[in-house]
């Protein structure tokens, strides 16, 4: 596995997913760089901006198994999990597994679900094990998850608690499609009242599991200069002391963009990462790990704007 591969690979997975939707880049990228360095993404915008879609085709593009959970608000956590039931027969319990078990989750609408169920994702996604009737269980190293949520709309909603939303590498904000692309998108769907199936857009797997894990060593191995790491450390620790923040980012945030600098490199075709590296994914990154002070949202502040200020203020290595 060379760096041109990865290359190759990344571009087939944006042509597989280009098939059934149209724009979007910069969260595909983002999903890419999260699917190279094991991170989950959690999606956002509001209903029609083909969220679950993208996240249908984007798993379409991978050997990877695939499974989906429609979030409700009476979903139990061995609704996700699964549950050990008695067999009769052989006097013995049996695991009957949940969705979870799979190695690329939909988690569509989690924030539909009571904190209880939401909870049961924590272990799944920081160890890729889940834990039932006190016996572990690993659901293996290619388990990621994408999940989706409205932002809009509050009646029967949960909202994700930090500690859930630290385990997101990501959170990306989907905003509307440009006029060209709503062009393109009413051009080709307009003939009917709802989207086709994801099979008539004949989509093609175009990584294996195998091939994926090799590319993440890859991945771990891109060069990281110590000036580099400086800036990581020194953007991370700048939302711990703007007036605007009151819990900034923890040095697990530092890590993960230290990670996901090295992925974004890699998609880029680079073997060795740039400051532009880090500043463009620095905002998805850490949108979701700041907590703003009760006077932030007076002043008309909120997590996108603090973030983006902190980046043009840290000073960039030359």
């Amino acid at each position: 596995m060379e760096l041109r591969d990865v290359s190759t690979i990344t571009e087939g997975i944006r042509g597989e997913i280009g098939k059934a939707v149209i724009g979007q880049d910069e969260v595909v990228e983002l999903m890419l760089v999260s699917l190279l360095c094991g991170g989950h993404v959690l999606l956002e915008g509001v209903p029609g901006t083909a969220k679950t879609l993208l996240a249908q085709s984007f798993a379409a593009s991978l050997s990877l198994r695939f499974g989906r959970i429609q979030f409700t608000p009476d979903m139990m956590p061995g609704d996700l999990l699964g549950t050990n039931l008695f067999d009769f027969r052989t006097s013995s319990f049996n695991l009957t597994q949940g969705p979870i078990f799979t190695d690329l989750l939909l988690a569509d609408e989690i924030n539909r679900t009571p904190p209880k169920t939401q909870a049961a994702l924590l272990q799944a996604m920081n160890e890729r094990n889940v834990t039932i009737d006190g016996v572990t269980h690993p659901l293996g190293e290619a388990f990621m998850v994408v999940a989706t949520q409205n932002p809009i709309e509050q009646q029967g909603t949960y909202p994700l608690p930090e500690a859930q939303l630290d385990r997101f590498l990501f959170k990306v904000n989907l905003s509307y499609p440009s006029r060209e692309e709503e062009y393109d998108i009413v051009a080709r769907h307009g003939h009917r009242a709802a989207m086709p199936k994801l099979a008539e857009f004949g989509l093609s797997p175009i990584v294996s599991e195998e091939r994926l894990l090799a590319i993440r060593g890859l991945v771990g191995r891109i060069n990281l200069g110590a000036p580099l790491v400086g800036y990581i450390v020194d953007l991370v620790r700048s939302t711990r002391s703007h007036p605007a923040i009151e819990t900034g980012a923890s040095p697990r945030a530092a890590t993960m963009l230290a990670s996901a600098s090295r992925a974004r490199a890699a998609v880029q075709g680079r073997d060795f990462v740039i400051p532009d590296d880090v500043k463009d994914i620095a905002l998805p990154l850490l949108r979701h790990r700041i907590v703003l002070a009760p006077n932030a949202e007076i002043d008309g502040l909120d997590s996108d704007k603090v973030v983006a200020e902190l980046i043009e203020q840290v000073a960039v290595p030359r």
